[in-house]
């Protein structure tokens, strides 16, 4: 089974790391990382991914895993990034997405009339592509998986993973990777955190959206 991951300028690197670290300890399954070129990318701190393959080398993956980040909204005005993921999904497994990643989907014209969720800073611009958005964590649409932001890849993962292999193979990954979230403040999400710190993490400084 073949798992692609594009990248682009300026991704968020856990939107493709967390999925990664699940997807790769699927049985049979090879990961790998694309672009509209091989070579490296850098994502929106700097921190560089290679891709070790071209789009056209990979032109119908088993599964794509779409990462978010600051630089989507760039990515979304590259034809080659949004014409090779709607070409990708015409023939995949899966089609998925981590964070923002749920907007080059959405240039790919494969959200509309479904429900989708991304990152809560951006769900609004669901609606733009025919979405009908959701703040849900992870939505499954048939064979469309979007999740929401950066941290949630990795949970969209362990569903796949569950899909593809099984509940039993998805929880030994789990444990394999010891992800067992106990944050120690409860402000994960809008529906729980404080006004305070919904408006602290608007600002530029703290926190991007990936």
């Amino acid at each position: 089974m073949e798992i692609a991951i594009p990248l682009y300028d300026r991704f968020t690197a856990l939107d493709a790391i967390g999925p990664y670290e699940v997807l790769w300890r699927v049985p049979g399954a090879r990961v790998r990382f694309v672009g509209a070129q091989a070579g490296p990318y850098a994502n929106d701190r700097g921190l560089q991914l290679v891709a070790d393959s071209a789009f056209g080398d990979v032109p119908a993956p088993d599964v794509l895993v779409v990462p978010g980040g600051t630089g989507t909204r760039d990515a979304l005005g590259d034809e080659r990034l949004v014409e090779w993921i709607r070409a990708a999904d015409a023939t995949s497994t899966w089609t998925t997405s981590v964070c923002t990643g749920a907007l080059l989907l959405g240039a790919a014209g494969l959200l509309r009339g479904r429900r989708a969720t991304t990152h809560w800073a951006y769900l609004d611009r669901l609606a733009e592509y025919g979405a009908e958005a959701t703040s849900e964590r992870v939505v499954e649409q048939g064979k469309l998986i979007t999740s929401a932001g950066v941290s949630s890849g990795i949970d969209m993962a362990l569903t796949l993973a569950a899909r593809i292999a099984g509940d039993d193979v998805a929880q030994a990954i789990q444990l394999r990777i010891e992800y067992d979230p106990m944050p120690p403040f409860d402000a994960g999400s809008t529906a729980k955190a404080p006004a305070r710190i919904r408006a602290l993490a608007q600002s530029p400084t703290p926190a991007a959206a990936g």
